[in-house]
């Protein structure tokens, strides 16, 4: 039997998580008050955009928006944008903002994603961007109206994009990237191989396996970025080498926005810790969206996934549950996907993988820039990727959630051509 359904939820978190979660809501039939609290002072928008379409000039920033007005008038929230929250406190079910005002509820979705990292020297040195919200990419645009050399520190999935669109703006591009090939923590050696060579293709400068000792500025503003010296410390400017540049991107990864949750009681490593149905552990709270870290249990593993169609869904499962109530949740075991678009090529990914994984090419070559490869762990299909192969790959999402074998997958590959 379902719990009492609460008469006011709060949503700390404007984005895409938070929006599905406030759908979801009202399409599940509840017809309390619903509040929406968002840092940015715009209703929710699509980020994907930023790093491609809108980055390179192609897209002004009306094209982001999800809904219309109308849409947003249907759903009768109240929005409190352009505010943070500050504090909640599960006891007595209140989150405070950030001029101290209470809010009380009776359901709480937290769905306030993450925040880049910077490197130490980088924060507040004009002319050096991370891109994660409207306003930061709108800078970024006019800073490449002038710019002639863009350094992207980190082959990450938002710098690879981010050189992309600088060179497809016709700007000198350089990648530096600690790892010895991009995205090494997250694919095989082959497979960041083949991400590597599609920006040499497109005449990036990729510099692999070096690390970033600082900034060089003038007058405040960045002119170039320091490399630790292979043959020292690194300590010395004069002898580490500088890749001059007009604009850097730090795309070092992100970390989840916590830090409003510190006095909460909740769980908190990584992110905020919920249970398989996304509940956070306290009465009536929920979370969603790149903040949550949850066992999924179709992969055996607890993660944390910060890709838009993950955003989505668990939105909705979360605010499922929190009308369900414990008595009638259900597990969230969906199998994550993401796509990236750089250059003329689609990479799409379903599924987990990590460097030591079994990885076999069933379609194409990677010479080609366009094939599909599956990934195998004890024995089980457990991710497949894809360039520029979409329809190929999307086969491979319900043998990925049947648990298949590995070995039945490479059957299923051989029969499909």
């Amino acid at each position: 039997m379902a719990s009492a359904r609460p008469g006011r939820i709060v949503v700390v978190g404007a984005s895409l998580a938070g929006l599905s979660a406030v759908e979801t809501l009202r399409q599940d039939g509840f017809d309390g008050e619903l509040v929406a609290v968002g840092a940015e002072p715009v209703l929710p928008y699509d980020r994907p955009p930023l790093s491609k379409q809108v980055l390179q000039g192609h897209w002004e920033p009306e094209k982001t928006e999800l809904r219309d007005q109308a849409q947003y008038d249907a759903l009768g929230v109240t929005w409190h944008l352009g505010r943070r929250a500050t504090a909640v406190d599960p006891a007595a079910r209140t989150v405070t903002l950030d001029d101290g005002e209470p809010l009380a509820y009776d359901g709480l979705v937290i769905a306030t994603g993450a925040t880049p990292r910077w490197l130490p020297g980088s924060e507040g040195l004009e002319g050096v961007y991370v891109l994660r919200t409207l306003a930061e990419c709108l800078a970024l645009r006019a800073e490449f109206e002038t710019a002639s050399r863009v350094c992207v520190v980190g082959a990450g999935f938002i710098g690879a994009e981010v050189a992309a669109s600088a060179r497809q703006r016709g700007l000198d591009v350089t990648v530096l990237e600690a790892l010895p090939a991009p995205l090494a923590r997250a694919f095989p050696a082959e497979m960041g191989a083949a991400c590597a060579a599609l920006h040499l293709d497109h005449g990036v400068d990729l510099r692999c396996g070096v690390t970033v000792a600082g900034f060089e500025a003038v007058g405040g503003r960045v002119a170039g970025v320091r490399l630790v010296d292979p043959g020292g410390s690194g300590a010395s400017p004069g002898k580490a080498e500088v890749v001059e540049a007009d604009v850097v991107v730090v795309g070092v990864g992100v970390v989840p926005e916590t830090g409003w949750l510190e006095s909460s009681g909740l769980a908190l490593d990584n992110g905020v810790v919920c249970d398989s149905t996304c509940a956070a552990g306290a009465p009536g709270v929920v979370a969603a969206g790149d903040i949550a870290r949850w066992p999924n249990n179709l992969f055996g593993e607890t993660m944390r996934v910060e890709h838009w169609s993950n955003a989505v869904e668990q939105g909705a499962a979360a605010a499922t549950r929190l009308l369900a109530g414990p008595g009638e949740a259900v597990d969230f075991s969906p199998v994550p996907y993401f796509w990236s678009d750089q250059y003329d090529a689609k990479i799409q990914f379903l599924g987990r993988c990590c460097p030591t994984d079994d990885v076999r090419i069933v379609n194409g070559s990677v010479d080609e820039r366009r094939f599909v490869a599956l990934f195998g762990r004890d024995g089980r299909l457990v991710g497949a990727l894809a360039f520029s192969r979409p329809r190929l790959l999307m086969a491979y999402r319900k043998l990925l959630a049947a648990k298949t074998s590995f070995e039945d997958a490479l059957a299923h590959a051989a029969q499909a051509g």
